[in-house]
């Protein structure tokens, strides 16, 4: 680790990214702190572990829970606003401050970094990919960003092993400060247009990532992905008539396993078992199989590992059901990844209905894709919105999850959190989705506790 602080304090460290960074420094025995806005289940985990976090903006009182700016490292999200007091503060008194993303490059600078980069799906792909490390003699380091079923954590430090796991995140370009040795890309749809303004930069940005992988190094791309052309690209796909290096078909429910026909570059695996359900994570398993041939690990370490994998938090995650009614979280907040899903949903649970509770997650999200929302939702029976979660963004005149539901093609409504509670308690049959990156988890437990 090339970060020589003795204090590291971190604002905003209930976001996912910085919760695991504030572990990891945790762990190395270096003191943390830090101020996030909202008190969560992570938060309280964090400050079990002994980790020291308040609530309130303290302002110049800040100076008494940092050490002195030649010891203390603050780490900031692009989320924190500039007139934060706190921030402000520190600012003037010289503490030396970086981005997460930048903190994150110089820890992984130190190993050989295996990252997973892509406008969807890299949570549950670089999760996965952990997962099957973990199980063979090669183990591995994880950054991740979700919360992992089989670690119950973000964060694995394995002090054997010279491999470190990582989601490379497009937002704000902070992915170009890793140092990839190889990585996944799973897709490069238009998202974060706030950021990037159109899709061809964003894809330009993808592009100079694919750039940086080491000489040695592997970039496995997701058929669709159009970047780094010029580079030795892996392939992937299921079920797709394009040639790919490796190819999933046969997608199939059977003993209640979710299973698929494996064609790598040298052999056919037949009905290879996924712990995770569904399309999207059929291909994320093809993407971790290429990974992990690349570095040796041969497909019969791999299957086992692939059965026995428990998902992430809110990444199509079973959280109740019983007889007809199945209640399904899923983190998708673009358009792309909700198709995937109910395509998925459909697959599995053929003869059940569909009900879905979408939180749309930026406004400037959803004015950029107000059609393509529309389209994918009304891929389900009956849909409730709930209001768009704004996080960091002011209200777009005109763009409403009433101006939503009044595009789409299947009975909507929008409704409050507590007036989809009420909804959802007259539903006994079918497929329940909760979906979004907002604080529409916040619904969880009580659809839970109702259903069971």
């Amino acid at each position: 680790m090339r970060l020589n602080y003795s204090n590291i304090y971190f604002i905003g460290i209930g976001g996912i990214g910085m919760s695991a960074l504030a572990r990891y420094f945790n762990a190395k025995e270096i003191r943390v702190a830090g101020y996030d806005k909202t008190e969560t289940p992570l938060t309280k985990q964090l400050y079990y572990e002994g980790i020291d976090i308040h609530y309130n903006d303290l302002g110049k009182d800040v100076k008494l829970v940092v050490g002195d700016p030649s010891s203390t490292l603050i780490v900031i999200t692009p989320a924190v606003p500039a007139n934060m007091e706190e921030l402000q503060y520190l600012k003037e008194q010289g503490f030396t401050i970086k981005k997460r993303a930048e903190v994150l490059g110089n820890i992984t600078a130190d190993f050989t970094t295996l990252a997973v980069a892509g406008t969807h799906g890299k949570t549950t792909t670089s999760t996965l990919l952990a997962h099957v490390l973990t199980s063979t003699e090669h183990k591995c380091n994880a950054f991740l960003g979700g919360i992992s079923a089989n670690f119950n954590s973000n964060l694995l430090i394995e002090t054997s092993s010279q491999i470190m796991v990582v989601e490379a995140d497009e937002y704000d370009r902070s992915f170009h400060q890793l140092k990839p040795f190889s990585s996944i890309i799973t897709s490069t749809d238009a998202d974060h247009l706030d950021i990037y303004k159109s899709k061809e930069a964003l894809v330009q940005a993808f592009e100079e990532y694919g750039n940086l992988i080491a000489p040695k190094g592997k970039l496995i791309v997701h058929h669709s992905v159009d970047v780094c052309q010029d580079l030795p690209r892996i392939t992937y796909g299921v079920e797709t008539k394009v040639k790919t290096d490796y190819k999933g078909s046969g997608l199939k429910m059977e003993n209640g396993q979710f299973m698929m026909t494996v064609e790598t570059p040298t052999k056919i695996f037949k009905n290879v078992v996924l712990g995770l359900p569904g399309i999207h994570n059929a291909e994320n398993a093809l993407s971790v199989i290429a990974m992990c041939e690349s570095i040796g690990i041969k497909m019969e370490e791999i299957q086992p590992a692939l059965e026995s994998f428990k998902g992430v938090k809110r990444r199509f995650e079973l959280v109740a059901q019983k007889e007809n009614l199945i209640y399904i979280d899923d983190y998708a907040h673009h358009p792309t990844a909700i198709n995937s899903l109910l395509d998925s949903v459909r697959l599995i649970y053929k003869d059940l209905p569909i009900h879905v509770v979408f939180q749309p997650h930026l406004f400037s999200r959803t004015q950029d894709f107000m059609n393509e929302f529309a389209a994918s939702l009304s891929k389900a029976d009956n849909v409730i919105l709930l209001p768009i979660y704004p996080a960091r963004e002011e209200p777009i005149e005109g763009v409403t999850s009433e101006a939503l539901s009044e595009m789409m093609s299947v009975k909507s409504q929008v409704l409050s959190p507590e007036e989809a509670l009420k909804a959802l308690s007259k539903i006994n049959k079918g497929v329940i989705l909760t979906v979004g990156a907002g604080n529409i988890d916040r619904l969880v437990e009580p659809i839970a506790e109702m259903i069971l």
